[in-house]
């Protein structure tokens, strides 16, 4: 009898391990939110952080007994093999049967599960997660990479802008939250090459388009994105907050951002990860919702140079569905891993002298035989560049919405749903919204803006680039990501280091269009010989 009761308690016991249900409740804040409001920095003087709409619950649903059954023993046993490290170094582990894609896709589920319902240590840096995903890998370990500089099987999380059928695609505002739409150009561009999406990252609501002066990183259903080397200490960068934060937390290999000015570069820089903002027309933003066709563009997120040009290589193609689709540019993997800095030639911007990790970054260039010169813009007119992005999305955002079948037509019929509860979907107001829904701008006059606006873009760089011989501008995180943008100019952006508080920054090569294999090239050589990232939790 008491055999039979022991038997019966270990099945029990078995049974209950095995179907543990971890589910996240809302707490009280208001110490937290209290204690940020002399910040610094005013946009991190939060109003909330958890998002009210507890979206989080919703991540494991049909795959938790997967998640549970994998552990902890089996996630630290893994952990050598996949944190930091490249996807040529994951494949590698997958073609000596060290790693299978359904173990890495459990592991990155599980790291955030663990990191994302714990209280200490959250990043609200996802909003969705992929329920097939587990599925599909099982799919993907039938058959072998063909080379380590694959996506086979690789886990990619995207921006929550970017179409993907399997979930919605918010913009992280409740007024989206059941758009499930066909997928986006790019997304069949990942899928083509083998690539799994795991899941959508959180993002500053409507890319960062929405509300004046508020926290970079917050969207009514992910909640307010916190940055991993300093929860509600360091901004989280914008708009491609999610993204950056889940990357550099290491819960996937790759994201996908979008950015019309600087929402790839400045959520880069703020989480120490590599981010491309494209020359536009090298990658698609068919299936992505827009600010503006004019400036928009979407761009690889990854922890390192190489894992981006891999992806850059994949994404970009001619899509007739894009006006601005351009050319399809040759990446060469080779040229890049080959590369070197001797003899290239760096544009540096004599006012960013005095900062030590940019001073830091020119004298190792230096050191490595690069020429460095001082670097002179042109005085140039930049009014009215908001105009654009304002007249643009008050015309591109209806397009998408009836391209994509969804009953709002407007900016306006968003801005009128979300004053019915504007304490849940919009917190921080909607001026940006209202600006665009003011606006009388006149066609003519747009076009004579837009013209204007892209030759003072280019001219800011052009003369000096020219005359110099430059290969590339030096720059610090996203600050100039707007010249580039109306520019037409591509930029990467890899670590530099940190400063004395812990806060990361990113040097920043720009140059002319399409010179995206240039840039990574000089990327990756000083990436290798710095290699300055760290990873932001054990």
């Amino acid at each position: 009898m008491i055999m039979k009761k022991t038997f019966l308690f270990i099945l029990i016991t078995i049974f209950f391990s095995c179907s543990e249900h971890i589910s996240w409740l809302n707490y009280d804040e208001s110490s937290e939110i209290y204690e940020n409001q002399d910040h610094p920095n005013k946009r991190m003087r939060f109003k909330l952080i958890q998002s009210k709409y507890e979206t989080k619950n919703n991540w494991f649903d049909k795959i938790e007994n997967e998640l549970n059954d994998f552990g902890e023993n089996q996630y630290h046993k893994l952990k050598p093999l996949i944190i930091e490290k490249s996807i040529p170094e994951i494949q590698a582990h997958i073609l000596d049967d060290s790693l299978t894609y359904e173990k890495l896709v459990l592991f990155y589920l599980y790291r955030i599960r663990s990191i994302e319902f714990d209280k200490e240590k959250y990043l609200n840096s996802i909003i969705s997660i992929n329920q097939n995903v587990i599925e599909q890998a099982r799919e993907k370990d039938k058959i072998k990479p063909e080379s380590i500089y694959s996506l086979h099987g690789i886990p990619v999380l995207l921006k929550d802008n970017i179409n993907y059928k399997n979930l919605p695609t918010t913009a992280g505002s409740f007024a989206l939250n059941d758009n499930i739409s066909s997928n986006a150009f790019v997304v069949n561009k990942l899928e083509q090459n083998g690539a799994l999406i795991l899941g959508k990252t959180n993002l500053s609501e409507w890319a960062y388009y929405f509300c004046n002066n508020c926290p970079s990183g917050y969207s009514a259903l992910g909640g307010q994105t916190l940055n991993p080397y300093g929860r509600k200490k360091f901004d989280s960068g914008g708009s491609s907050s999610g993204s950056g934060a889940a990357i550099s937390a290491n819960f996937s290999a790759v994201s996908l951002g979008s950015e019309t000015s600087g929402s790839i570069l400045s959520p880069s820089s703020a989480n120490s990860i590599v981010g491309l903002k494209p020359t536009i027309g090298l990658v698609s933003r068919s299936g992505i919702i827009p600010i503006s066709n004019t400036l928009d563009t979407s761009g690889p997120m990854t922890k390192n140079v190489i894992d981006n040009a891999i992806v850059l290589k994949a994404i970009q193609g001619y899509d007739p569905s894009d006006n601005k689709s351009a050319v399809v540019l040759k990446i060469n993997l080779e040229s890049i891993m080959n590369s070197s800095i001797k003899d290239k030639r760096f544009g540096v911007f004599e006012s960013f002298m005095k900062d030590s990790l940019y001073m830091n970054a020119i004298n190792t260039i230096k050191s490595l035989g690069g020429v460095i010169i001082k670097f002179k813009p042109q005085e140039i007119n930049f009014n009215d560049f908001r105009k654009i992005l304002d007249y643009d999305m008050k015309k591109d955002l209806p397009k998408y919405f009836n391209e994509n079948q969804i009953s709002f037509s407007s900016v306006e019929d968003v801005y009128n749903f979300n004053l019915i509860d504007s304490i849940k979907r919009s917190p921080y107001g909607q001026k940006i919204f209202e600006s665009i829904i003011k606006d009388s701008t006149s066609l003519n006059d747009i076009r004579l803006i837009k013209s204007r606006i892209k030759s003072e873009g280019q001219k800011y760089f052009k003369r000096s680039m020219e005359e110099n011989k430059l290969d590339v501008v030096l720059s610090i995180n996203n600050f100039h990501a707007g010249y580039a943008a109306a520019a037409y100019y591509p930029c990467l952006t890899v670590p530099m280091g940190y400063d004395k508080n812990g806060k990361p920054y990113n040097l920043t090569f720009i140059s002319e269009s399409f010179t995206e294999n240039k840039l990574l090239e000089i990327g990756y050589a000083f990436e290798k010989e710095t290699n300055f990232r760290k990873n932001p939790f054990n």
